[in-house]
């Protein structure tokens, strides 16, 4: 089970007449109905829910979600979740087997997370942390990140430090920016890398404090997570801008989901979006074998089919990596589309973007040689 309830609404929160314009983030079955995310046949399944994985919807993605499917479905829960398959995991990744202390996963030998904090602005139903992540979920107090601090400083392979959770963007610009210059003092630290959602869930809350906090003598990356081109609305490019325009280099993971952007049309749009907003696509992950999320899975087939067809009409700006995590925490491993092989004379054959089959070198004939 979730170790972390969802949070009851306000109870002293006036109550909204439309769902038009929500100004509260909802966390609740009854909120997302009244906004029209739920159909009232759909909400006793997603109070069962609720009672077992987060749920927060921020009020611009309400807005997205209900001119967008793709959105919607990321977000607002269903009774698909309550579907637990064999093989799905409480913890698919493995990060509890290489947590030597609270608040630190070390599964890479020169890079850690860190994860300060286990809250987001909204939950994804296809969360890989959905059993650990929830409001008020378990941040780390001052001593705790104190000792999370000093496992890094005591391990000198340690070259990148992740901020994870959880979203690091949640805290305030004032614990971020102390935690930033804690970790750009450790001198073999070179690169401090955000995993956020934050810039496409609440964009207004990347403001200027919130700049200058993640701005660092060592290089700073913001990675954020976008599954689809309908999240890239105007106020998110903004967003992102500012970290942009501030110096801060930007990254992009996806998550490959049935619904969302599971066909190379969608695919082409979203990894467009992201290079011409300047963020370059990192990884496109496999789903994660999550408890109650088998109705997002599709077959790895599928992921390669779709990467080939990205491969012909896309430049390598708009490439990203198709990974998938190891359950058990052995790590992540690149699994698109193999374009080499070889004969059984030996010789290299080399697919091109349509699936042509090439010799390479290629084989020389008498007047090529002439």
């Amino acid at each position: 089970m979730r170790r972390n309830a969802p949070s009851p609404a306000d109870p002293t929160a006036p109550e909204r007449t439309s769902s038009v314009g929500p100004e509260r983030t909802m966390r609740d079955a009854d909120a997302l109905h009244e906004a029209g995310l739920l159909a009232e046949n759909d909400v006793a399944a997603a109070k069962q829910v609720a009672r077992r994985y987060a749920i927060a919807v921020t009020p611009h993605l309400v807005e997205g979600a209900l001119g967008s499917s793709a959105i919607a479905r990321q977000f607002v829960p269903s009774a698909d979740e309550l579907v637990i398959a064999r093989e799905e995991l409480g913890d698919p990744i493995g990060d509890e087997a290489h947590a030597p202390v609270k608040g630190i996963v070390h599964r890479y030998r020169d890079r850690v997370l860190l994860k300060p904090i286990h809250a987001c602005a909204v939950y994804c139903r296809f969360c890989f942390r959905r059993e650990q992540v929830g409001p008020g979920g378990d941040a780390l107090d001052a001593a705790e990140l104190e000792a999370a601090l000093d496992y890094i400083r005591s391990h000198g392979e340690i070259w990148e430090v992740i901020l994870s959770g959880g979203d690091p963007l949640l805290l305030s610009p004032r614990r971020l920016r102390g935690i930033i210059e804690a970790l750009a003092g450790i001198d073999h630290v070179g690169v401090i890398r955000i995993h956020t959602r934050l810039p496409a869930a609440d964009p207004a809350k990347i403001d200027g404090e919130m700049v200058a906090a993640l701005k660092s003598a060592k290089a700073v990356y913001v990675v954020l997570h976008c599954n689809h081109a309908d999240e890239l609305t105007a106020e998110v490019k903004a967003a992102c801008a500012r970290l942009i325009d501030a110096g801060l280099p930007m990254l992009a993971q996806s998550v490959l989901l049935k619904g969302v952007n599971d066909d190379a049309a969608a695919m082409e749009a979203l990894m467009r979006g992201l290079v011409a907003a300047r963020i370059k696509p990192y990884y496109l992950h496999h789903p994660d074998l999550a408890h109650g999320t088998g109705h997002f899975r599709l077959p790895i087939e599928r992921g390669q089919e779709i990467l080939r067809n990205l491969r012909g009409r896309v430049s390598g700006l708009c490439q990203p990596t198709y990974v998938l995590d190891i359950p058990g925490g052995h790590g992540k491993v690149p699994i698109g589309p193999d374009y080499l092989g070889q004969t059984a004379e030996g010789r290299w054959r080399v697919a091109d973007p349509e699936g042509n089959q090439h010799d390479y070198p290629p084989k020389m004939t008498d007047d090529s040689t002439s």
